[in-house]
């Protein structure tokens, strides 16, 4: 199937079953998404509505039990572990709740991490890493350990290591979570930046504060999409 070129996500009819002891969970139902380039959407939906499971395929973390995947113009869908994670690799920056930082390592080289994996040079990793992390405004902060660091630099660490491979999208999972409300609006800011710097944005959220930032709202409810909320979808000279 054709897909525009500023389509950087489509999904048409997505499930996914997990089969539990004699049940089956219907996790997803047929999901129909479609994600341009620079856009900022939040998904939000209650327990059990699949958004964990939708952030999964779409996060090539795990592949769908039936339907359409196209990631940035290559479908994946079909594709095994070790193809799934170049393609984490190459398209996709993560950000977690939990930072998922190494201890022991400064912020320059947990940021540089993605681009170990991924084979570039040790001079040039370090480049990348710095310019990440002077992306986030911590050029200051490129030697500490996360227990030097505030939960808020932490989690700049966590998203400076999602932008340094240069990703299609970033993918942040309740990314202020873990964080007070000052901090998280911090925190905000810097996906606002992002976002205007040409970034796209997935954010998975329950806080409906934090998705006052996106430009639009996907509920989902029971593994089905519920709403799309139109009210501040980009126009189409900003794709």
């Amino acid at each position: 199937m054709s897909v525009a070129d500023d389509i950087v996500i489509h999904t048409r009819d997505l499930k996914k079953h997990y089969v539990m002891g004699t049940e089956t969970v219907r996790a997803l139902r047929g999901v129909d998404v479609d994600i341009r380039r620079n856009e900022y959407i939040a998904i939000m939906g209650p327990s059990g509505s699949g958004k964990s499971t939708l952030m999964n395929l779409i996060g090539c973390l795990d592949t769908p039990t039936s339907g359409e995947y196209i990631l940035n113009g290559q479908p994946v869908q079909d594709l095994d572990d070790d193809d799934l994670a170049r393609i984490r690799n190459r398209e996709i920056g993560f950000v977690f709740q939990t930072f998922n930082l190494l201890p022991r390592a400064s912020a320059l080289h947990n940021v540089e991490l993605p681009l170990i994996y991924a084979g570039v040079s040790s001079r040039e990793r370090m480049q990348r890493a710095r310019k990440a992390l002077e992306q986030v405004d911590l050029a200051d902060r490129m030697d500490h350990k996360p227990n030097e660091l505030s939960g808020g630099q932490r989690q700049r660490v966590a998203i400076a290591r999602a932008l340094v491979n240069q990703p299609s999208i970033i993918l942040a999972d309740e990314p202020t979570g873990n964080l007070d409300s000052v901090t998280s609006e911090e925190i905000m800011s810097v996906f606002d930046g992002l976002h205007r710097a040409g970034q796209t944005i997935i954010m998975v959220t329950h806080e409906p504060h934090i998705t006052a930032h996106a430009e639009r709202v996907i509920t989902l409810r029971d593994g089905e999409i519920e709403s799309h909320d139109a009210r501040v979808l980009i126009p189409a000279t900003g794709a």
